[in-house]
């Protein structure tokens, strides 16, 4: 499980997986994949971050197919003050049906979340030189769906908050060689299964959370302007290398986010 404790959008997150994503397709792309009738107009984001909002797609209360925006990184509903609880921005798969903080969402709320690829850093043995991040993308292209899970907290105040995590495992040949971890994708044929929390309990889509297998992905060396949350343009998927001197960090300290209610 990977946790942060967000102080500054301009954080880079190099070191958890997954710590930035995609999402390009249009509103008709996503109805099509998911069998919706309609979705509101969500724009092209080329780097998605912690702390924002991210699409996701489960089954509502009239037994259909929904899309619903939550924040990522996943608050219990068992958390007394949100602002207190380090940020779930990944679960282990491995062990989210037994984890506190994940298993009444492993039975409950199994989510679907729409990328178009991700984005990971692989850290030389040698400290010296720079962290090189890669945009990593299926290799025929299109849409992906990361396996999620989504938690409402509630406050005392009856205010609420939805929030979501996306569930990791340990990477395939290919992808090991820049992270250990990778996002679990859920194939097409197996959406409606991982979906359905009323007959399908955890152990029985456990076999959906494996590793995709070599060549199923394209990792592409890209420049470090991904790792500003700021630069949210089609720039940071270009191909580019790290810069090969590492420049001296920052005296000043960056502005603590005081309060995690304020998502939108």
């Amino acid at each position: 499980m990977s946790q942060i404790r967000i102080e500054s959008t301009d954080l880079m997150l190099e070191f958890f997986m997954c710590g930035r994503f995609s999402l390009l397709a249009s509103p008709e792309q996503l109805c099509n994949l998911f069998e919706m009738d309609a979705l509101d107009v969500f724009p092209p984001r080329y780097n998605i971050a912690p702390t924002q909002p991210i699409l996701t797609v489960g089954i509502g209360p009239n037994a259909t197919r929904e899309a619903q925006l939550v924040r990522w990184g996943l608050i219990p509903h068992w958390v007394k003050d949100p602002n207190e609880f380090t940020l779930i921005i990944n679960a282990r798969s491995e062990t989210a049906n037994t984890k506190a903080s994940f298993k009444t969402a492993m039975r409950h709320r199994r989510v679907l979340i729409p990328a178009t690829g991700f984005y990971e850093w692989h850290r030389p043995a040698d400290k010296k030189q720079p962290k090189q991040a890669y945009w990593i993308k299926p290799a025929d292209g299109g849409v992906i769906c990361f396996a999620g899970l989504v938690e409402t907290w509630m406050g005392k105040d009856g205010s609420e908050m939805d929030s979501g995590c996306i569930l990791t495992t340990q990477s395939n040949t290919q992808i090991g060689n820049i992270h250990h971890r990778m996002p679990v994708v859920i194939q097409l044929k197996d959406l409606e299964q991982w979906l359905d929390c009323k007959t399908q309990e955890p152990r029985d889509v456990a076999h959906l959370m494996q590793g995709v297998e070599d060549g199923f992905f394209e990792a592409i060396a890209v420049s470090d302007r991904v790792n500003k949350v700021a630069n949210v343009g089609p720039e940071v998927q270009e191909p580019g290398l790290a810069e090969s001197i590492v420049s001296k960090p920052s005296k000043k300290k960056p502005k603590p986010e005081t309060n995690q209610m304020d998502l939108f």
